[in-house]
């Protein structure tokens, strides 16, 4: 989120396509891949224990050959950040675009240990052959498909089969948008690795996060 000085707060779905339209998603990815290993750091010095950050990477990240995962490289170096606590979130869209290099960057990228997840699942130009080609470690179902389930039949069958497509692959599977504890339920029958959402709480600044992870009761796995 982004909160201007005596404005309201803005959401990335604003903000991140004007930046995406005038070059500047550039800098600010780079800033905030800086930003995220610094803090999944910082998570595990006070914590005591391994707290993996995911981030997302834009496409144009990917259009200075090399660049991208050199800035990776040197912010795990210079922050001691262990990288198989840092997972990239891509789209469906990059593995068909510029296929050769995008592969030689995620092949370095997991070379690194870093993971390497999907992002918004099933809403792009979904061609399953790149499943086997690219180094994938993790599949996200769009919440698009989570918001109307279990009552609408099309997206909990889709939502299911996508479970499956994953637990068959061997990959991780997490479920964006979930918001009530019915959606929750049919998720975790289907056997649903995790799920982000509202059912577990809002978007919080880090010092408040942190107060969250901190709470009586709460269990944080070193898994």
């Amino acid at each position: 989120r982004w909160q201007p000085e005596d404005a309201a707060m803005i959401s990335p779905a604003e903000f991140i396509p004007v930046a995406e339209r005038n070059g500047m998603i550039v800098p600010i990815g780079e800033w905030v891949l800086f930003e995220a290993c610094r803090q999944a750091r910082q998570w595990q010095l006070e914590l005591g224990c391994p707290l993996s950050m995911a981030v997302n990477l834009s496409p144009r990240q990917f259009q200075g050959e090399g660049e991208l995962t050199g800035t990776l490289e040197r912010n795990l170096k210079a922050l001691g950040c262990n990288p198989h606590l840092v997972e990239l979130e891509i789209t469906e869209g990059l593995l068909l675009q510029h296929a050769a290099s995008t592969l030689a960057m995620l092949d370095r990228m997991q070379t690194m240990g870093v993971r390497l997840a999907i992002d918004d699942f099933g809403t792009g130009y979904s061609s399953l052959s790149y499943l086997r080609r690219f180094p994938i470690d993790t599949l996200k179902i769009d919440r698009s498909f989570v918001h109307d389930i279990p009552g609408d039949e099309d997206d909990s069958a889709i939502t299911a089969a996508i479970i499956v497509l994953a637990q068959s692959l061997k990959l991780d599977v997490v479920a964006e948008g979930v918001e009530t504890e019915a959606q929750r339920a049919f998720l975790e029958a289907q056997g649903c690795d995790a799920f982000q959402g509202y059912v577990y709480g809002p978007p919080l600044p880090p010092e408040e996060f942190t107060c969250y992870l901190q709470r009586p009761g709460l269990q944080i796995s070193s898994s």
